[in-house]
C-alpha cells in the first residue's frame, strides 16, 4: 500500500491479521511513553480470514511473490511520478495517487464512542488511516458493519485550514469547508471519503482498553472495484506526517519494532509489532544504520553499501533508470515489511547471481513458476552460503534460511530479484530479526533473534 499522505492504500505484504495485545495499559498523553504490543497473523495462516484451506502452501507461496511484483511497481509509481489533480466534483480538485491495495497483515481496531470493530491492513508503506463510512454512495461489500460517523460521540471532521489536511498533502474542499481525499488504483478501484478524527480503541489480553482521541484517518464514501470484503480499510504504519506511528510520536517516544516469524514454522506463533518503551531493540549483537528522508516520506529508505558471499563483496551499483530520486545516492533502497521479496538493481543482481553460482555446489535447475531466477534441486549435500548485507554502519548476516526458500518439491530458489526500477529489502529477508523503528533518532536497528520466542 503505498501512498502518498492524502491517499490511502490497502497493499500486499505486512500480510497479517492483527490482534492487539496491551503490554501495558497507559494513558497516551503527549510527553510520556509507554508500550503495546500486536500480534501479526500472516495472511495465509488459518488464523486468518484469508486464509484459503483449498491453496497449497506452494500456491499461496506464488501469490505471494506475484503481490510483490505488484507492490513494487506500484512503489515505484509512487516514488516516480509526480502528484496529479483530479476533480472530485465541479466545486473541488483534490490530488489522487495510484497505489498498490493488497495487504498482507490485518490489524484490529475499534472506531468511534461506542466503539466499533474494523478489520484493518497494517502497511509501513502507507500513511492515512482509512476506513469505509456511512452514508456510502458506493461502498463495496465488507463483513464488517461500515463505521457510520453519525452514531459516534467522538467524531468530528477535518476543516481544509487545518494542519492535518494540509500534512495530508491536498488542499481540496468538500461543499462544507472539509478536508476531502482521493485513493486511485491500478486497477481501477478507488476510494473518495473526507478526512475527519476520532477515538481509536485497542483491547488488552486482559479485557482492558486503551483509548487514543483525536486519530486522523480517512472516512471512505465511495469506494469500489476489487477489494476483499475481509478487509475494511488500512492502519498507516509509514513514515509521514498522518500515519499512526507519527500522530503517536510524542506518546510512543518514536520508536517500533517488529519481529517476524518464518512463513514455515512448528510453532504456530504469532508475529508481533510493538510501539514504545517495548520496542527498544538491546543486545550485544545489535547493529544500526541510518533512516534516511526522502520523498515520499511514507517510504523508510536506508542505504545499502554491498553483500559479501564468503570472502567477495560486491559493491552495490544503481544505474540511473534504478534511482529513487535524481538528488542524491543516499537511501537507495527501501526496507518494507510488506513486500515479500527483496528487489534488487539489474546488474547488481546479476554480480550477486554469479557470485553466488560460484559458491554453491547443488544442481541449478529452473523455478517452475517462472518467477525467480535461481534455483537449485533439493539435496542433501547442497551447501548455501551466508548472505552479509552491508548497509551503512551496519552488516546484516542473513542465513540461507532469509535467502532461499522451497518452492515447490524440491526446488528451492533464491528470494532476491532484479528490479531497475526499484530497490526493496523485503520481509522474508527480515524473518527472525528483532528489527526497531527510532524515528526522533532516525536510526534502524537490526538483532537477530528466534522471532517464535519473542
Amino acid at each position: 500500500m503505498a501512498a502518498k499522505i492524502s491517499v490511502f492504500c490497502i497493499f500486499s505484504t505486512l500480510r497479517f491479521l492483527v490482534t492487539l495485545i496491551l503490554i501495558s495499559e497507559f494513558p497516551l498523553i503527549e510527553g510520556k511513553t509507554g508500550g503495546f504490543s500486536v500480534d501479526l497473523i500472516h495472511r495465509d495462516t488459518q488464523k486468518s480470514p484469508f486464509h484459503d484451506p483449498s491453496k497449497s502452501h506452494y500456491e499461496q507461496l506464488n501469490n505471494a511473490f506475484h503481490r510483490s511484483f505488484s507492490r513494487a511497481a506500484y512503489f515505484k509509481k509512487r516514488t516516480s511520478q509526480s502528484d496529479s489533480n483530479h476533480a472530485l466534483d465541479s466545486s473541488a480538485q483534490i490530488q489522487s495517487y495510484i497505489t498498490s491495495k493488497n495487504g498482507e497483515y490485518l490489524m484490529k481496531v475499534s472506531i468511534g464512542t461506542p466503539p466499533v470493530d474494523v478489520l484493518a491492513i497494517a502497511d509501513t508503506g502507507s500513511d492515512l488511516t482509512w476506513t469505509q463510512c456511512k452514508p456510502c454512495s458506493q461502498c463495496y461489500k465488507q463483513d464488517a458493519p461500515v463505521f457510520d460517523p453519525h452514531r459516534t460521540s467522538t467524531y468530528r471532521e477535518i476543516s481544509c485550514e487545518s494542519a492535518s489536511c494540509a500534512a495530508v498533502g491536498t488542499s481540496s474542499c468538500d461543499d462544507g469547508n472539509n478536508c476531502a481525499y482521493r485513493l486511485s488504483y491500478g486497477d481501477n478501484s478507488y476510494s473518495i471519503g473526507s478526512l475527519g478524527a476520532e477515538t481509536f480503541t485497542f483491547k488488552s489480553s486482559s479485557g482492558k482498553s486503551i483509548s487514543i482521541p483525536g486519530v486522523v484517518f480517512g472516512c471512505g464514501h465511495q469506494n469500489d472495484g476489487t477489494f476483499n470484503e475481509t478487509a475494511s480499510g488500512i492502519v498507516g504504519l509509514g513514515g509521514g506526517a498522518v500515519s499512526i506511528v507519527t500522530q503517536l510520536s510524542k506518546s510512543i517516544g518514536g520508536r517500533f519494532s517488529y519481529c517476524l516469524t518464518p512463513l514455515v514454522s512448528e510453532s504456530n506463533v504469532s508475529s508481533k509489532i510493538k510501539f514504545g518503551n517495548n520496542a527498544v531493540v538491546l543486545g550485544s549483537n545489535v547493529v544500526s544504520t541510518p533512516l534516511i528522508k526522502k520523498n515520499p516520506d511514507t517510504f523508510y529508505f536506508i542505504n545499502l553499501e554491498g553483500i559479501s558471499v564468503a570472502d567477495k563483496q560486491i559493491a552495490y551499483e544503481n544505474s540511473s533508470s534504478s534511482k529513487l530520486d535524481n538528488t542524491t545516492d543516499e537511501g537507495n533502497i527501501i526496507i518494507d515489511s510488506g513486500t515479500t521479496l527483496t528487489f534488487l538493481p539489474q546488474q547488481f543482481y546479476d554480480d550477486l547471481q554469479s557470485t553466488l553460482k560460484e559458491s554453491i555446489n547443488g544442481k541449478q535447475v529452473s523455478d517452475p513458476n517462472g518467477l525467480l531466477g535461481l534455483c537449485y534441486q533439493v539435496e542433501d549435500n547442497i551447501k548455501l552460503p551466508n548472505l552479509v548485507v552491508h548497509f551503512t554502519g551496519a552488516d546484516v548476516v542473513l542465513p540461507p534460511t532469509s535467502t532461499f526458500i522451497q518452492v515447490s518439491e524440491g526446488t528451492i530458489c533464491l528470494t532476491f530479484v532484479p528490479s531497475d526500477d526499484i530497490a526493496i529489502f523485503g520481509n522474508l529477508s527480515q524473518m527472525n530479526f528483532l528489527i526497531g523503528y527510532d524515528l526522533i533518532n532516525q536510526k534502524l536497528s537490526f538483532l537477530p533473534v528466534d522471532c517464535t520466542k519473542y
